[in-house]
């Protein structure tokens, strides 16, 4: 059974808008400037305290373990309550889900967003009946780019490494799909730091209408 494994930000969710607005929020009310988008879009997959740690740093201010720790249930209850306010799938992920279910694929979702948004977000986004598993980033003891929970995801669904494939946008998946033996696709219009291409995936993708093409050129005989 071919099972493709779905990162959720920055690969099939374009949700930088509202994750910044959310840093925007605490940033506000602790009497700091707002920040813009566009600088802060690659800092979206690597969670809530990195961006609050760069949004502080863009008010010339350093954090502490512990002051990151005190304001993320302020970042978290806010987002919990605006997560799609302009948070959508991008431009053809929902065609490429239903035509590979309908080519009689198996697909997950392995993600470092918390269980408590990760649900809500793919239920808001009319999705979840979609995934076999999620595998969100308290699933199990380790996060990606761990291979635990990529294996987890492909255990989970019924899947073997054979015969799965990760998608995804940052080192992050890269290094988990690495990690865990399986052959991984990138999307170049994500939240990666790092030029794609550096990162050196096994297929790169600008549109999820070449995803079918791309996944049939590493599993040919899937």
């Amino acid at each position: 059974m071919p099972l493709a494994v779905f990162d959720l930000d920055g690969t099939l969710v374009s949700s930088a808008e509202d994750l910044i607005s959310t840093l925007n929020y605490v940033l506000k009310t602790e009497g700091l400037e707002e920040v813009e988008v566009a600088p802060f879009r690659p800092w979206v997959g690597f969670g809530a305290k990195k961006l609050m740690e760069k949004g502080f740093a863009a008010n010339e201010l350093e954090t502490t373990a512990e002051q990151l720790d005190a304001l993320l249930p302020k970042f978290l209850d806010h987002y919990e309550q605006h997560m799609t306010v302009e948070t959508r799938l991008f431009d053809g992920a929902r065609q490429a889900l239903d035509d590979l279910i309908a080519h009689d694929w198996t697909l997950a979702v392995c993600t470092n967003k918390s269980t408590r948004l990760t649900g809500p977000l793919l239920e808001k986004l009319e999705i979840e009946h979609l995934f076999a598993a999620v595998v969100a980033g308290d699933t199990y003891a380790k996060a990606k780019p761990h291979a635990e929970p990529l294996l987890g995801a492909i255990q989970t669904a019924g899947g073997t490494i054979e015969t799965s494939v990760m998608v995804g946008d940052t080192s992050t998946d890269i290094n988990a799909a690495r990690a865990a033996d399986v052959p991984v696709i990138a999307v170049d219009f994500g939240y990666s730091p790092a030029p794609i291409q550096d990162l050196k995936p096994d297929h790169i993708i600008s549109h999820f209408d070449e995803l079918f093409g791309a996944i049939k050129t590493l599993l040919p005989e899937q």
